[in-house]
């Protein structure tokens, strides 16, 4: 006899970053706030995100969101996001593909024409409004989180590429934003792996030199992120586009240029002076798929000026599935798993 355990799953991408929607399966989590169910997981039952992101289930490349009821009366659903570095309190992408999924599935009521919506994240309260034309969901624009410069234009001497100019800005986690021609990049698809193995070095000595400190949040760890920027090209009246490239792991490069990396572009230019509230930046990937970003605004948060903005792009569908787990399997690790699993969703197998 063999146990085997179920989960239901929607797995979804935008800009070609994978996000596997956990829509079932799940007890209810422990915590007074989605916060509190993340911290939740993140402590004592990291089963969920280490069996979907590694073999033989996933990859490191994709992320995982979980479904979750909303504990804030003003917000329709609550989500969880899980990725290989850990359990970021925030992301565009992975919040584009789960308003898509909330939608396609009916856990919120898909109406058509633009309609608007609420989502509580670990970061607090996303405000969503999605575009639905003949029943598809043809973009979702999202709250990117308060984003603000930290430090403009250090330099830091990096072994092996030599002494290199970066900013760094908070838009849900710490990024670092270097000029892409400074180091010899085009940003083309070819030069994906060697993108990795410069941003990783990069963010190794930007660690081990600097810490970082959130004005409100206080530390929430190291500098994990680089942003790789292509130069800005004005396409229109207050519209921008410039290709980028996202780190978030080593041997990692997002295939989409992420939201919070798009966020971090915007809190930039503000900085820099070239763009007032209302224009909007295109960013575009090695694979030639684009987030557009808008400047919504700013204020004063102490002695940093805070950049408001909303993230747009598109999710897709890539499968529903009832993904089986046998823990007899010796490639599978249940370890953190089963003590959150719905009972409904375990069986027995001869």
């Amino acid at each position: 006899m063999s146990h085997e355990l179920s989960i239901r799953l929607i797995d979804t991408h935008a800009g070609g970053d994978v996000s596997r929607i956990v829509i079932g399966g799940i007890d209810p989590l422990p915590g007074a706030t989605v916060r509190e169910q993340m911290e939740y997981l993140r402590d004592d039952a990291d089963g969920l995100r280490k069996l979907l992101l590694h073999e033989p289930y996933g990859m490191p490349e994709m992320s995982v969101n979980l479904i979750v009821p909303a504990t804030d009366p003003e917000a329709d659903m609550g989500y969880i996001i899980m990725e290989v570095m850990g359990y970021p309190i925030y992301s565009g992408s992975n919040t584009i593909c789960t308003a898509t999924a909330l939608l396609q599935t009916g856990m919120i009521e898909k109406r058509e024409g633009r309609q608007r919506f609420i989502l509580e994240s670990p970061a607090g309260l996303v405000h969503i409004e999605a575009l639905v034309e003949n029943g598809v969901v043809e973009a979702i624009t999202c709250e990117g989180l308060p984003t603000y410069i930290d430090t403009y234009k250090a330099s830091i001497h990096v072994p092996s590429i030599g002494d290199v100019t970066y900013s760094v800005a908070y838009s849900g986690g710490f990024y670092a934003l270097v000029e892409a021609a400074d180091l010899g990049f085009a940003l083309t698809p070819d030069e994906e792996r060697r993108l990795a193995t410069c941003a990783h070095a990069i963010v190794e000595a930007i660690q081990a030199h600097s810490g970082f400190s959130h004005y409100t949040l206080g530390d929430v760890g190291p500098l994990p992120f680089l942003h790789f920027m292509g130069p800005v090209e004005h396409v229109a009246d207050g519209f921008y586009r410039s290709r980028s490239a996202t780190y978030v792991h080593q041997g990692v490069i997002c295939r989409s240029t992420t939201g919070t990396g798009t966020s971090a572009r915007l809190a930039l230019m503000h900085y820099e002076g070239t763009i007032q509230p209302g224009d909007k930046l295109e960013t575009v990937s090695l694979r030639d798929s684009g987030f557009i970003g808008e400047f919504t605004g700013s204020r004063q948060e102490g002695t940093h000026q805070v950049v408001e903005n909303t993230i747009t792009g598109k999710g897709h569908v890539l499968a529903r599935s009832d993904t089986v787990i046998n823990c007899d399997d010796p490639m599978v690790e249940c370890d953190g798993l089963h003590h959150i699993l719905t009972s409904g969703h375990r069986h027995s197998m001869d």
